[in-house]
């Protein structure tokens, strides 16, 4: 009996020896799986988090950036921002930037997708030309139109003038500046869209297509029915994406329409680094303007 339990003991202290060993083992390889993370970690911490953080401390100061003092003033700075009328201004004008852009870009996008989603040479020639913009950089784009849409010497006018029409000052015209910003956002960004429709569009079976053809369903039934429901998982990611990216438009409204009515004070993202304000006696004011950006934008 004695033998029999020593044995049993050691069969029991052996199991427990190589279940700690696994743990360990795994608990070395879990080690080693995040070491490769850390740089990664270690930059987002210092260049992102950090920031972050601080930023949203100094929001509680005033704080002009040119002295080390800060005092803390509570949430003055919050009220100043939300009883001020420019900071509604800011946010009606910038979604309905956001609203125009991503309706008109998902639109025309998908739009395009269906015409040019068969496989011939000429239809890859167009999804190129059509994607094209894309890789171009937005201050480029943006001098683009700016030529193009000229109060004095721009070809809209030029071609407004050549129909017996009057020329249009588009850039200083506060009905007009929001829709050219708009037309550049389009433009540039269309091509991607009609890519990212044209992979799920094919990811759809053509068995479902032939089966509804059997029963009769028309083309548009088809579309309603079957290639909308089934693009959904695609139309919602390229919903989140072009809807932070317009919300973080700067480079178009600063280039095209600095010095106009239509300014960029009056635009999300550009509009805390031109506020009202022209001392820096609001530093945290504008810090909180900046943290909140990047809250509800990124």
């Amino acid at each position: 009996m004695k033998q029999a339990e020593s044995r049993t003991g050691h069969l029991q202290h052996a199991a427990v020896s190589r279940v700690g060993k696994r743990s360990h083992t795994r608990f070395l390889e879990g080690l080693k799986d995040f070491s490769f993370a850390l740089p990664a970690l270690v930059f987002l911490a210092l260049f992102i988090y950090y920031p972050l953080a601080n930023s949203f401390y100094l929001s509680f100061t005033n704080w002009n950036m040119t002295k080390p003092l800060k005092k803390f003033i509570g949430l003055d700075n919050y009220v100043y921002l939300l009883t001020s009328d420019t900071f509604y201004k800011v946010l009606k004008i910038t979604f309905t930037y956001t609203i125009l852009d991503v309706v008109l870009t998902l639109g025309l996008g998908l739009l395009l997708a269906l015409l040019f989603n068969a496989a011939s040479r000429f239809f890859n020639f167009m999804r190129m030309i059509i994607f094209m913009p894309h890789y171009i950089s937005m201050v480029i784009v943006s001098m683009i139109f700016l030529w193009i849409f000229n109060g004095q010497y721009g070809l809209m006018n030029e071609l407004l003038e050549a129909m017996g029409l009057e020329p249009v000052q588009w850039l200083t015209n506060t009905r007009t500046a929001l829709w050219v910003l708009i037309a550049v956002a389009v433009w540039k960004g269309v091509g991607f869209t009609m890519i990212i429709f044209i992979g799920g569009l094919r990811s759809i079976p053509v068995e479902y297509y032939e089966a509804s053809s059997i029963d009769g369903a028309t083309k548009w039934t088809q579309f309603r029915r079957i290639t909308l429901p089934l693009l959904s998982p695609t139309t919602l990611f390229l919903l989140v994406t072009h809807f932070i990216s317009s919300m973080q438009v700067f480079q178009s409204v600063d280039v095209i329409t600095n010095g106009g009515r239509w300014n960029p004070r009056k635009q999300w993202c550009t509009g805390f680094t031109k506020w009202p304000s022209r001392s820096l006696k609001r530093a945290g004011h504008r810090l909180w303007s900046s943290f909140s950006s990047l809250l509800s934008c990124c």
